[in-house]
């Protein structure tokens, strides 16, 4: 059921403007030493650790749509972001109707920044490298014999390494705090929040049918050994609609089981501080696939294996991925 969220993307690539220049770059420097090159405005990086935590706010909600996204940029045709999500999801059973999720994530952002001695501008190849983890807990409140209402807790731990990737004898003529920080800087952050769902299973001989609804807010906030320069805190907040139809394909079967075709659609639209923060504030994905029935070789007590194709869109964004996914 919510194994949906286990899966691997290829490809996701943006059309249309470049990310937003609020996460790009500094701008370039006033007057200065003609021998020593500066970031402008110690504080523009400070400005930038809501954007940061923002980015982050992606990963830390289990959501299909968003959970595998590769842009580029449009001028080098490399990855700018890339991020992908590995989670799943699972009720007890209905005399115990425990819930609880999880998720694992990794982002990374290659942002530019420019150095400036009043005279000539060098640009900063950087790379953020981000880990996050989200656990959850929740309860089914059973409103019909197929319709839950089910709350949860969710409780998410996130990593941000800085890299700055340039000769160090440009470094030697680049100084300041943010340098620091762009060369081996870090941030921590902490979310708390949860989620609200209605999950309606519509289970039959012939067709499966899972509808979802889902509401999630996560507060981020910085904390520990987190450099002053990027204290910061954010909210990512997701509404989602899924729905998935599940069928067998007559004649066809496998591992001495009916072999199933899948249909899925997702649609979520974003409403925290990541709305718009990488050019778009809703994405949906439509995705087909196979589904082959596992129970009759069950060493691993995986019962389902599944593969699907999802074609995703939204505001100047499309593109293709692959999931992946196991139910238990």
């Amino acid at each position: 059921m919510q194994e949906r969220f286990s899966q691997a993307s290829f490809a996701f690539r943006r059309r249309g403007r470049a990310i937003a220049a609020g996460l790009a770059a500094f701008t370039l420097a006033g007057a200065a030493s003609a021998q020593e090159f500066r970031l402008a405005q110690e504080a523009r990086l400070q400005q930038r650790a809501n954007g940061i935590l923002a980015l982050m706010g992606y990963s830390v909600v289990p959501d299909l749509t968003s959970s595998n996204l590769s842009i580029n940029n449009a001028q080098t045709e490399n990855p700018s972001v890339f991020m992908t999500q590995l989670g799943g999801g699972d009720t007890f059973s209905k005399s115990f109707p425990l819930y609880l999720e999880g998720a694992i994530a990794y982002s990374r952002y290659d942002p530019t920044f420019i150095a400036s001695n009043g005279v000539d501008a060098r640009r900063l190849p950087t790379r953020w490298n981000t880990l996050t983890g989200t656990a959850g807990v929740g309860w089914d409140f059973p409103i019909t014999s197929e319709l839950v209402f089910r709350p949860i807790f969710d409780f998410a731990l996130g990593k941000m390494a800085t890299d700055l990737r340039v000769a160090e004898f440009a470094l030697s003529r680049i100084t300041g705090r943010e340098v620091d920080f762009l060369e081996n800087g870090t941030m921590n952050a902490y979310g708390l929040g949860g989620a609200v769902m209605l999950d309606w299973e519509h289970v039959r001989e012939e067709y499966l049918i899972d509808v979802e609804l889902r509401y999630t807010d996560i507060r981020l906030r910085t904390f520990g050994n987190t450099s002053d320069l990027v204290q910061g805190e954010s909210s990512a907040r997701t509404a989602n609609i899924y729905a998935r139809y599940r069928a067998p394909i007559a004649g066809m079967h496998a591992l001495d089981r009916p072999v199933r075709y899948v249909l899925e659609f997702s649609h979520s639209r974003y409403l925290g501080n990541q709305t718009d923060i990488l050019g778009f504030d809703h994405l949906t994905s439509l995705g087909a696939g196979l589904e082959l029935d596992t129970s009759a070789y069950n060493p691993l007590y995986v019962s389902r294996l599944r593969a699907v194709l999802r074609y995703m869109f939204g505001n100047n964004v499309s593109g293709v991925s692959l999931g992946l996914a196991a139910s238990f």
